[in-house]
C-alpha cells in the first residue's frame, strides 16, 4: 500500500469509528484498538477497569497480529475473555514502525468486516 493510499484509509477509518460512536474529535489508535477489543469480546459491560481496558486492547493487538502467525488464539476463560499465545516475537524496529504495523492491520480488520457487511446485505435482498 503506498503511503498517500495508507494515509487516506486510516483517517476514513477514523472518521468511520468517529461516525459510529457518535464522538467530535477523530479516535486515535488506542482508542479503536479498545474498540476492536470490545468487537473481539463479543460482550459489553457497562463498566470496564482499567486493567480490562488494558485487556481489551491486548486482545484487539492479538486478534489484528494473529494474521501474521504472531498470536495464536488458545481459547476462552471461565468469563468468556479470549486468550492468545505468543507465538513469534513482534520486530523491535521503534515505536513508530509498530504504529504503522498496527495501524496497518486495522486497515485490513476493517475492510474485512466491511466485504462481510456487503457480502450478508447482498444475500438479503
Amino acid at each position: 500500500m503506498e503511503e498517500w493510499e495508507f494515509d487516506f484509509e486510516w483517517l476514513r477509518i477514523q472518521h468511520l469509528v468517529k461516525d459510529a460512536i457518535q464522538h467530535d474529535k477523530l479516535p486515535n489508535l488506542q482508542s479503536i484498538l479498545f474498540l476492536i477489543g470490545i468487537q473481539e469480546l463479543g460482550f459489553v459491560q457497562k463498566e470496564f477497569t482499567k486493567e480490562e481496558k488494558q485487556d481489551l486492547m491486548h486482545i484487539a493487538v492479538c486478534t489484528l497480529l494473529s494474521s501474521d502467525g504472531y498470536y495464536a488464539f488458545k481459547g476462552l476463560d471461565q468469563d468468556g475473555w479470549p486468550h492468545f499465545d505468543q507465538l513469534r516475537s513482534i520486530p523491535e524496529d521503534g515505536a513508530q514502525q509498530q504504529e504503522q504495523l498496527l495501524k496497518t492491520k486495522v486497515i485490513h480488520y476493517f475492510r474485512k468486516m466491511e466485504a462481510k457487511s456487503e457480502a450478508s446485505d447482498a444475500q438479503e435482498s
